[in-house]
Formats: structure tokens, sequence, C-alpha cells
């Protein structure tokens, strides 16, 4: 397990706990209730089951939807722990106000809960998703915040991506067009990366970007200038890694290129059930 995660159980002793945590999955789980999976700031991932939240009057209901922020009470069930008590701290409405922003949201929710597993406390990687999502919130294109995500996620957990040498020869890159492999770990020199059929080519201005998001903070991240081809191309760069590591695609990458390509910018207003979801 990487440093800096740990499991961390609920002790024994504890009938009812507290945490802050973002719903990242929920399904329908009987006539009224909910069952939810909530990646939590204590306790890493948590499924847990959220009694008559889908009854009109319920005092859960919109604490506990999916992409809010909210403190949370649960004590302790035989197989899942149940959420006794929710209150929301953000409930992000400018992302589900727009299809594309909250298509986007999924994704980031799809992302945090593939890559992780159940009961292992990761603060570092709930502030980049909770910090990810309040950056989702206040923009108006989402593209540039998730690439930044998928780059500083896969750099957390291990899969950070070698942009200084070439990932075969070990070579320092020069400053001219190079090459990128998902497969190999980084980018590759011209030499190493044009016989490889697979690798995609790497501009000078996307290797520079990459290096620099794989350093600052959002507010740097949030200046740097992207057109239409610099931001495609780092786009099929940052695909091609989460595919890579995770050896599937997302379902979530769907829908999103579907309301890319239908230019789909109608309000959300009312359902905020996952795609796919109940």
């Amino acid at each position: 397990m990487r440093a800096g995660r740990r499991c961390k159980n609920i002790p024994m002793t504890a009938r009812v706990y507290q945490t802050e945590g973002i719903i990242i999955k929920k399904y329908k789980f009987g006539e009224a209730d909910r069952l939810l999976t909530l990646f939590t700031a204590d306790f890493g991932k948590v499924r847990a089951i959220a009694k008559g939240a889908m009854r009109p009057k319920s005092k859960l209901g919109g604490n506990v939807e999916l992409l809010t922020h909210s403190q949370l009470m649960l004590a302790r069930g035989r197989n899942l722990d149940i959420i006794t008590q929710a209150q929301a701290i953000n409930t992000f409405l400018p992302i589900r106000d727009s299809l594309e922003l909250m298509s986007c949201g999924f994704y980031l929710s799809e992302l945090v809960d593939t890559f992780t597993e159940e009961s292992v406390e990761d603060r570092e990687m709930f502030d980049l998703f909770l910090n990810t999502l309040k950056e989702l919130a206040e923009a108006r294109d989402g593209e540039r915040i998730l690439r930044y995500f998928e780059l500083r996620l896969l750099s957390h957990l291990g899969y950070r991506p070698q942009l200084q040498r070439c990932s075969n020869c070990g070579k320092q890159l020069q400053q001219e067009i190079n090459y990128f492999s998902a497969p190999q770990g980084g980018a590759l020199c011209r030499e190493c990366g044009y016989p490889d059929m697979a690798a995609r080519t790497l501009s000078v201005n996307a290797l520079k970007v990459l290096r620099l998001w794989l350093k600052c903070d959002f507010d740097t991240a949030r200046r740097v200038k992207l057109n239409s081809e610099l931001t495609r191309e780092i786009k099929n760069i940052m695909r091609d890694s989460v595919k890579y590591v995770l050896e599937k695609q997302l379902k979530s990458i769907e829908w999103m290129d579907k309301l890319a390509a239908e230019g789909n910018h109608l309000p959300v207003k009312q359902d905020t059930s996952e795609p796919g979801h109940q």
C-alpha cells in the first residue's frame, strides 16, 4: 500500500461515528431507501444505507444527493452502516445546473470510485477531489480541470508519468516534438518514439503544461492558456494513461463525449441520478 494511505476501520466500540464525505454513487434500495457510496475524509470509501431518503419529507433527501459534500453521522450495522444524520456543506449547484458539468462530475466520481478500495483512509485524495469539485462549480469549461485532476490523481497513486527523460532509453528530452506512450510510462524521445506505432506525438507546449501541472496548484493551472489543439492533445494523452492503468474505459466517458458532440448545455433541474443508475 502506498505511503500516506492506510486502512482505517471504525472501532468496534464506536456504535455511532461522524465524518464528512462526498456522495459518489447511489442506488435505489427497497421502496424508499438509498444505498450510497461515500468517499470520506477519515475512512476512505464507505458504503452505507440512507433509510427513507427517497421519501418527499425525508430529512436526509437533498443532503445525500450525488456530488454533495456533507457532514455525516453513521451507525454501525451488521452488513452496512446506516446514515442517521446528514447536513450538506456544499451541494455544488452550478454543477447540477449544467449537463456538461454534471457529466464531468460523474467522471470524477467514477475515477475516485474505481481507483480506491473500501476503508482505506486517503486524506490527500479526499482534498484533491473536494477542491476539484469546487473548481468545477466555478468553471465555464471542465476540460482543464479534468486533465489536471487525472494527472495529479495518477501521480498521487504512484503512476506519475516520466516527463523529464525518455521512458525507454533514459535520455534527457529535448525541446522538440517527442512522443508519449502510456504502456512505457511517459514521454519518449524521437529515436525511441518514432518506431512505436502506438505512441502519440507530444508537442513542446503539451510537455511544458504537463510538467507544470505536476507541481503547481489549481490557481496556477487555471492561468495556463490552452487552445483547442493543445486541449485535445493533452486530453488524448491523459485518457490513454488512465485507460492503460485501469485496463478499461470508464462508462462516464461515453456520456461526456456524446454531450460534447451534441453541444448540449441545457440545464438540469430535477434528476441528478448517475447515468445507468437509479
